[in-house]
């Protein structure tokens, strides 16, 4: 119980340490340069003490649990015994059996994709944009688009490391096909599927995708975790962009195909 305290004081002063510049500039900007009074003083202070708590127990949480145990999966699912490999029979070329690893891929599609749906940032953001379109933007639509991005990128990302492949190929490729999508697509969803895009990487999508890539570097045999286990969240903030864009050119499609099918059956009449 000591240790714990002694931990999270540890935390709980190092997290002082970081939001104390955002508290002065703040505060500075509001006394100084505006020269008026904060508003609602006393309850500004008391949800600065709300964050301040909050993120000394996000830490905690991301140290003791959620790193652990996306390294420990990793681990499990990588394992020999669990994927019926024989490293000595195969030579330690992973790579030529990539397929052997489908439950690795199919645990970073489900992570990705449960870890988006529940991220903070992106609800909030479709929230704002359901309010600002007059209920055109679906908010769950938008959260499910983006979140089936998330799960292909991890999932992809996750191959990736297995096979050993550069990483820049699938990051070029992917902005390849968004400036051409970016041509095409909707003019209103454009910022929106950009912005999509890096909302995916916060609080809840980062500590883990970062944890099972790093876990899985790590006891993928050949492979570097400096070189391979970091870039998941590149691949976590290109395709959102291409899912959202791809969702909207969808539902543009399915309106022209609807408004054309009933002026021929106006016409017809």
């Amino acid at each position: 119980m000591t240790e714990w305290f002694e931990h999270f004081a540890t935390v709980f002063v190092s997290t002082i340490h970081d939001v104390f510049p955002i508290v002065v500039i703040i505060f500075g900007f509001q006394l100084v340069v505006l020269r008026r009074p904060i508003p609602h003083l006393k309850r500004v202070l008391i949800g600065f003490v709300f964050v301040i708590f909050g993120l000394v127990f996000f830490l905690m949480g991301l140290e003791e649990a959620l790193f652990p145990i996306g390294k420990l999966m990793a681990k499990q699912l990588t394992d020999p015994v669990f994927l019926g490999i024989e490293l000595d029979a195969i030579g330690g070329d992973i790579a030529s059996h990539w397929y052997e690893y489908y439950w690795v891929y199919l645990f970073a599609f489900a992570i990705g994709f449960s870890t988006t749906i529940a991220e903070p940032s992106l609800i909030a953001v479709a929230i704002k944009a359901s309010e600002v379109s007059g209920g055109a933007i679906n908010p769950w639509g938008l959260r499910i688009a983006v979140a089936i991005g998330v799960a292909v990128s991890i999932g992809l990302g996750t191959f990736r490391i297995v096979t050993g492949t550069p990483l820049y190929i699938y990051i070029i490729v992917g902005y390849i096909i968004v400036i051409i999508q970016t041509v095409y697509a909707p003019k209103s969803i454009i910022a929106l599927a950009y912005d999509s895009g890096g909302v995916t990487t916060s609080t809840v999508t980062v500590p883990l995708v970062t944890a099972l890539g790093l876990g899985l570097s790590t006891t993928v045999p050949g492979r570097d975790p400096l070189l391979d286990g970091f870039g998941l969240i590149a691949f976590a903030s290109v395709f959102p962009i291409m899912s959202v864009m791809g969702y909207a050119q969808l539902g543009e499609w399915l309106a022209a195909r609807n408004s054309k099918s009933d002026n021929t059956t106006s016409g017809e009449e």
